[in-house]
């Protein structure tokens, strides 16, 4: 499923560009993915756009900053047994860089925890927090394209300090 998803976003610059649910089906078999793959693949994106519409679309709490959280995510256990420690930490990381605000945040966590991994690999929640960004026809900026498109093998150790 992450090998279609990398090559829609690479395929497809923007959601808008991607043809409908046949056309595309019929592109990504002729491209050599598997079909089961694929329903799983678009039912995953659907989901994630469903997601994206009902909390982009929700009412601000906050007139000033409707989007901005103030708070810190508690994960409940079956989160944290699901997502795992270095996803949540990429997660605050992310948002305490101001790359992801709160309900991007808690849209890469409910398409996290719809995948059949556990832990999730820091790689696929990568990729889950690069087509959430695709989703909302959003671009990362240059320090989370890095984070987002660094291996961790390639890559040296970082440090905090």
């Amino acid at each position: 499923m992450f090998d279609i998803l990398v090559y829609l976003y690479e395929t497809y610059y923007r959601p808008d560009a991607c043809p409908d649910t046949v056309a595309l089906t019929k592109k990504l078999s002729a491209v050599g993915f598997e079909q089961d793959e694929i329903s799983e693949a678009l039912d995953w994106l659907t989901v994630l756009a469903d997601t994206t519409n009902s909390l982009v679309n929700a009412p601000a709490v906050d007139q000033q900053e409707p989007r901005a959280s103030k708070g810190f995510r508690i994960y409940a256990s079956q989160e944290s047994a699901v997502i795992g420690i270095p996803a949540m930490g990429f997660i605050q990381f992310l948002e305490s860089a101001n790359l992801l605000d709160s309900q991007q945040r808690e849209i890469v966590i409910e398409r996290a925890l719809a995948i059949n991994e556990s832990p999730v690999p820091l790689d696929k929640l990568k990729v889950i927090v690069l087509m959430m960004l695709w989703s909302q026809g959003k671009e990362p900026d240059m320090l989370m394209f890095d984070e987002l498109l660094l291996s961790d093998q390639e890559s040296e150790p970082r440090l905090l300090h």
